[in-house]
């Protein structure tokens, strides 16, 4: 799971090794094949291709979901999640991907290819007035903001099961959007104890069968995050307010155990939001 920003070469050839050699396939709903000489040259590999599956019409095509199933190992491309969410769930390539996953094969993403490889995504939802991203302030303020697009069930991993999973998240500020997606999936009854992966740029979490996960990259890390009360004020139109929120920041070298969220070499502390100002037991909210 890749951050966002540059390609961390130690990831792919993780990636690939975990993919046994075989035939490495790269997603995306836009763009080009410009990952394919990349890989290739870090990768001893059968092969690399990329597709391309840019609307819900080419996700029906059963010669797009058989190549899927014929893949080793699967890398979805950073871009525009809402793709992703719009144009493959309910369609044959999301049954595809998920066939995949349930028999083991490595899947990996970055950027926007991360925020859709846990149980809980946010849509990214945008407007014709607004390209921008979603701003923590924005939903600080009010976490029923109509940008405050969530969905859940689009890949079935045990290990990302009740977990958002984020990027770019120091570089782009994005904790306190994190924090209010968080307190909207215990206000909506989807976990009474979410969690969240938010990754920065320039860093990856690479994530074993048995749920040891390694920080690797020159980035600031992960920060593992866990609600542990429901919101005291998460309504349409009010700040926020929720407390005692688990955070554990792993930076470069440090490995956290998903299974018992629990790690080694890392940072512990608690997060709050109070009248949408978030709070920190330590000095920086990061």
């Amino acid at each position: 799971m890749m951050g966002g920003g540059s390609d961390l070469d130690e990831a792919f050839r993780w990636l690939c090794t975990k993919s046994g050699g075989g035939d490495f396939l790269v997603l995306r709903a836009a763009g080009d094949d410009d990952y394919n000489p990349y890989i290739n040259g870090l990768c001893q590999l059968n092969s690399v291709a990329t597709v391309i599956i840019p609307n819900r019409a080419s996700a029906q095509n059963p010669k797009v979901s058989a190549i899927i199933r014929n893949a080793q190992g699967i890398f979805i491309a950073g871009g525009d999640q809402a793709r992703y969410v719009n144009f493959w769930k309910g369609t044959p390539v999301q049954d595809a991907i998920n066939a995949d996953i349930a028999e083991g094969k490595p899947i990996g993403g970055t950027s926007a290819g991360l925020a859709v490889l846990g149980e809980f995504v946010y849509g990214a939802l945008r407007d014709k007035q607004s390209d921008n991203d979603l701003t923590s302030a924005e939903v600080l303020h009010d976490p029923f903001f109509y940008r405050v697009t969530l969905v859940r069930d689009f890949l079935h991993m045990e290990l990302l099961k009740n977990t958002l999973t984020d990027s770019h998240f120091v570089t782009r500020d994005r904790l306190g959007r994190s924090l209010g997606f968080l307190a909207r999936i215990v206000e909506d009854g989807w976990s009474a104890h979410p969690r969240e992966i938010a990754i920065d740029e320039k860093s990856a979490v690479l994530v074993d069968a048995d749920g040891l996960a390694k920080i690797v990259g020159p980035g600031k890390g992960a920060y593992f995050l866990k609600v542990t009360r429901a919101p005291e004020v998460c309504a349409p139109g009010k700040p926020l307010t929720i407390r005692g929120i688990q955070a554990y920041h792993a930076g470069p070298g440090a490995v956290f155990n998903l299974k018992s969220w629990s790690g080694n070499d890392g940072k512990s502390y608690t997060l709050s939001v109070v009248n949408g100002q978030v709070r920190s037991s330590l000095s920086s909210i990061y």
